[in-house]
């Protein structure tokens, strides 16, 4: 079972207790789940009994009990645990990666790949017009009207200075990573071409991905989803459903940001082990690594889409 799947499955244990009487209440559209904090109980974990506890008149421990019971029977979901007034915390069984990497192509290929746009420097409101733009392409992504107004902290500097400096796609990525209420810093790093700088991960990851796949054109193979061993690059891709769903219903686009940026870092340490070395030849272990480095730069491709970021193929 995939975290998509779980959100999935949370909304139908859900339905099923309302149908059945156990809960009263409307039942969510979606459900919110996010990976545990550290020190949490458990993989994942979900409020939705506080949700439906306000409709229901009962208190949201009581709702966790009834979802925990139905959840723990479903195929996939290894430990359902509720803690404190009624958090949902669950571990799930280890992620087919064939399966993730068919289940993540048709959905990172559907969004296209986007330019920034230079905001009117004399508007004065550069940061807010980029927020909401980012935030309106991550609700539309997820099927969700756009929601009302983000109201966000000023840039320090004004726009026409700061765009200027460092440019739109640097710009756009200060703004984007920087909670709503916080001010973004903007800083020489992001002008620098090289690892210490976030943005160039991202960018260089995905032309990474893209590069690989090209190599291996060259050397006579090509993608083919399969099993394969690289956990921290699973767990981060995995995720990246429940990001943007996160992401959207907060209207955080940083979520998103803080996402590509690990899975990034993830890729990057992963490309060694994609293609053939030496006099090995081409493999169905080299086929599904390639298939795995494919879907991955294919998520960043989108996920910087949808911040308003290009994604080069080549840098």
């Amino acid at each position: 079972m995939t975290p998509a799947d779980l959100s999935r499955c949370v909304v139908s244990a859900v339905r099923c207790a309302v149908e059945d009487g156990e809960l009263g209440g409307a039942v969510p559209v979606r459900v919110v789940v996010e990976r545990t904090r550290p020190g949490g109980v458990g993989e994942y974990a979900t409020p939705v009994a506080f949700q439906i506890a306000k409709g229901a008149g009962v208190r949201p421990a009581e709702v966790a009990e009834v979802l925990a019971r139905r959840l723990g029977a479903v195929a996939g979901i290894e430990r359902v645990e509720v803690t404190g007034a009624g958090f949902l915390n669950f571990s799930l069984s280890s992620v087919s990666a064939a399966q993730l990497v068919r289940d993540l192509r048709p959905v990172a290929v559907a969004v296209a790949v986007a330019v920034v746009e230079v905001p009117d420097p004399s508007s004065g409101e550069l940061r807010e017009r980029l927020v909401r733009a980012a935030v309106a392409r991550i609700e539309a992504a997820q099927g969700v009207r756009p929601g009302p107004a983000v109201s966000v902290a000023p840039v320090a500097r004004r726009d026409g200075d700061v765009l200027a400096r460092y440019g739109a796609v640097a710009v756009a990525w200060a703004v984007l990573t920087t909670p709503a209420r916080e001010t973004p810093e903007f800083c020489d790093a992001l002008l620098v071409q090289g690892e210490g700088n976030e943005l160039f991960r991202v960018r260089y990851a995905r032309a990474r991905a893209h590069a690989l796949v090209r190599n291996a054109e060259q050397l006579g193979f090509r993608p083919e989803p399969g099993e394969v061993d690289a956990p921290a690059l699973l767990r981060v891709l995995a995720d990246h459903p429940l990001v943007l769903e996160a992401a959207a219903h907060h209207r955080a686009p940083e979520r998103l940001a803080r996402h590509l940026v690990e899975l990034a870092d993830a890729l990057l340490d992963f490309q060694y082990r994609v293609l053939p070395k030496g006099d090995e030849k081409p493999s169905a272990a080299h086929r599904a690594r390639l298939a795995l480095a494919e879907a991955a730069g294919t998520v960043l491709a989108g996920g910087l889409a949808l911040l308003g970021i290009d994604a080069p193929t080549r840098l």
